[in-house]
């Protein structure tokens, strides 16, 4: 997959895939949209937690699974993290990267970031003390996840009008039987389509304020 690095809004890199005509984050800011959707309206719901279980659709460049060992409510809170990714970012690709609003202040933030490119896949990695992380380089619809297992959903895919078949009810559905009761599933994508087939397939969606640039993005419960 040919890829290249833009600069968003914010300062912060992303890739766009050119025969996608896709970002791999919103143009408006790469670094607080992950922050607004992943972190402050996902992973921070569990503050209350001592361990929280998540599942990634969509590792990237890293960046979400970088946020949630560094920036949630309680730095003591395990977190295992499972991710996938069909198409990983070459070597080359991701040492490439430059996050000068992260990197700069924070050198801890570069080596975690190094780390978790350099994780190997398929195999479970402590990474620190609090963070476990599994990276399966696989396709979504071949995923056949453990019922009940994870507290939080990552739904980070490439929008419905580029890979349509990521956003249906059947994968929802997978979703909705990985969560566990009072889970929550959360994505930057609020469209009509997406939010009636996360209800068809047993979810609870909500309309939430969105990241920079985008009114609203969408929160699913597993009831």
């Amino acid at each position: 997959m040919k890829r290249e690095w833009v600069v968003t809004k914010d300062g912060s890199p992303s890739l766009f895939v050119p025969d996608l005509n896709q970002n791999y984050h919103s143009h408006h800011g790469a670094l607080q949209e992950s922050r607004h959707v992943f972190i402050e309206a996902g992973l921070k719901q569990f503050s209350s937690q001592a361990e929280v279980s998540i599942l990634e659709i969509g590792f990237g460049t890293g960046l979400n699974a970088l946020l949630s060992h560094f920036e949630k409510a309680k730095f003591e809170q395990d977190i295992h993290y499972h991710s996938l990714e069909k198409y990983p970012l070459e070597k080359d690709e991701w040492q490439s990267i430059q996050w000068p609003t992260l990197f700069d202040s924070k050198p801890e933030y570069q080596l975690f970031y190094r780390a978790l490119h350099q994780a190997p896949w398929e195999l479970e990695t402590a990474l620190s003390p609090n963070f476990k992380l599994v990276k399966n380089n696989c396709d979504l619809k071949d995923f056949n996840p453990v019922h009940n297992r994870y507290d939080l959903i990552y739904f980070d895919a490439f929008s419905p009008e580029a890979q349509p078949k990521l956003w249906s009810e059947a994968i929802f559905k997978k979703m909705q039987l990985a969560l566990k009761p009072g889970g929550y599933l959360v994505s930057y994508c609020v469209k009509g389509s997406v939010r009636r087939a996360m209800k068809a397939a047993g979810l609870e969606v909500a309309k939430i304020p969105g990241p920079p640039g985008k009114r609203e993005m969408a929160r699913a419960l597993k009831p």
